[in-house]
């Protein structure tokens, strides 16, 4: 389908998009600086106190309407609210089934592994097996980790660049990003950051296909090498769009390379799609891209329809665990089964992801369009509808490959610009300094012109402020 209706009303009047308001202190947001711990970190950047949301949109207590194009950092996956969503979770609710389970057997479970088996593709479902971890992100990949160790009995891992993968130890080791990593010692040893294809500022300064020849290359040469210094790890893992490293995504040519490198040297390769899997990039999982298999799938996010899930998929070959080696109290949650089934019968039957490819090809556009206009607009990347703007410093020299430094600074004003017209957008990359967009996959043309209206007269606004 080309366009998704919305077949409800929405709850309040739109009409104010687009017309700046100051964003004022308000008592909750007081209370929240208050008793909140200092490691809170969206407040400080989108201070507003949400109080009702429908699809795409987001209302404040001061009855300002707000498009959010986070969206849960992506957890959202058909919007706020969503109408099939609710009816299933309050049907749930009315029948007094368990909603806390632990590992326990439930038709509800049964049916959202059916559903989750359903959207594989045929040659990894075949010989898959399912684990059910705590509802995070970071804890499946903190399974995933644990596992390609005990299956490999080898100890290091590789990573890339700009990957992020979580903030508990493990997770934290492998991510790319060095500020969470100040002050925290002991952090997991065996860690090997690698090189990521990142074109617009190519780690090896040459950029395009040749530089993914060298990286496949390098890595290669390392793992044979008997003087590399590098002993074969248990797992390689990476994302397939690079999120919160800035919107990069991997190549078909590249990944295929991965791929084979891992089979070479059988260390297991592990996919993180807990923000790209389930449409977000226009295929039910970003892999499919590419035509690649993983040994380990890291599932979270929108799998649970907006509530606390994660899950590792993998070959039953590879599953050595002992019974109880990896648990956690919550990791039977039954209301987010039930929301992610509904979540994943709703995509299939309304074929949203022909929809996402769809108006993801028109977002996409449009923004370069917006580039051609402003400068400062140094890139703009991403697959599906996970899109990135690189915010460049043009007063500054560019690379040997053209490229000009982040601006931090200017990314920051147009955040929050696009805040007070209405649009809430987040931050990521190097320096922050690239616009990410992640909408709800139901977002339609009419309301992607909205999103490019307001950010157009931010990014206008935002340089005459500079």
């Amino acid at each position: 389908m080309s366009e998704i209706e919305i077949d409800y009303p929405l709850v309040w009047d739109a009409d104010v998009l687009h017309k700046p308001y100051e964003i004022i202190d308000n008592p909750i947001l007081n209370r929240q600086n208050l008793f909140e711990s200092n490691v809170r970190s969206y407040p400080r950047r989108i201070p507003i106190v949400p109080n009702k949301a429908k699809g795409i949109y987001i209302k404040d207590i001061s009855g300002k309407v707000f498009i959010d194009c986070l969206a849960g950092a992506g957890t959202m996956a058909l919007g706020h609210n969503h109408e099939y969503i609710k009816e299933a979770m309050i049907s749930l609710i009315n029948s007094d089934h368990p909603i806390h389970c632990l590992d326990l057997a439930t038709e509800i479970k049964d049916q959202f592994v059916t559903d989750v088996f359903n959207i594989l593709p045929e040659n990894f479902k075949r010989t898959a097996t399912i684990q059910f971890c705590s509802p995070s992100g970071a804890d499946a990949i903190e399974a995933a980790l644990k596992l390609a160790k005990i299956v490999t009995g080898r100890s290091n891992i590789l990573s890339f660049h700009g990957g992020f993968h979580g903030m508990t130890h493990g997770a934290l080791s492998i991510t790319g990003n060095l500020s969470p990593k100040k002050g925290i010692s002991n952090l997991m040893s065996g860690v090997m950051q690698l090189p990521y294809p990142y074109h617009y500022r190519c780690p090896f300064g040459i950029g395009g296909h040749e530089a993914e020849e060298i990286s496949l290359h390098y890595i290669d040469n390392i793992l044979s090498d008997p003087e590399s210094g590098i002993t074969l790890p248990a797992a390689i893992i990476l994302e397939i769009v690079q999120g919160e490293g800035g919107v990069i995504s991997a190549s078909k040519f590249w990944l295929q390379g991965i791929r084979k490198i891992a089979t070479k040297y059988n260390i297991l390769l592990i996919i993180d799609e807990v923000q790209t899997g389930i449409g977000r990039t226009g295929k039910m999982f970003a892999f499919e891209h590419a035509q690649i298999s993983p040994d380990i799938l890291v599932l979270s996010k929108a799998i649970g329809g907006g509530l606390p899930l994660a899950v590792l998929l993998f070959d039953k070959k590879i599953d050595k665990w002992a019974s109880g080696a990896h648990t956690g109290t919550f990791r039977g949650n039954q209301l987010a089964m039930k929301a992610g089934s509904a979540t994943l019968e709703f995509i299939l039957k309304e074929d949203i992801l022909s929809h996402v490819r769809n108006v993801s090809e028109y977002f996409n556009e449009r923004l370069i369009y917006l580039k051609s206009l402003f400068p400062v607009i140094g890139d703009v990347r991403g697959k599906g509808l996970m899109l990135g703007l690189e915010i460049v410093n043009i007063a500054d020299d560019p690379n040997n490959l053209g490229s000009y430094p982040g601006n931090k600074e200017l990314s920051r004003i147009i955040q929050q610009e696009c805040l007070k017209r209405g649009l809430i957008v987040e931050l990521g990359g190097r320096n922050s300094s690239v616009i990410r967009f992640l909408p709800p996959l139901i977002i339609t043309k009419d309301q992607i012109d909205d999103v490019l209206n307001i950010l157009h007269d931010s990014i206008k606004v935002s340089i005459s402020k500079k």
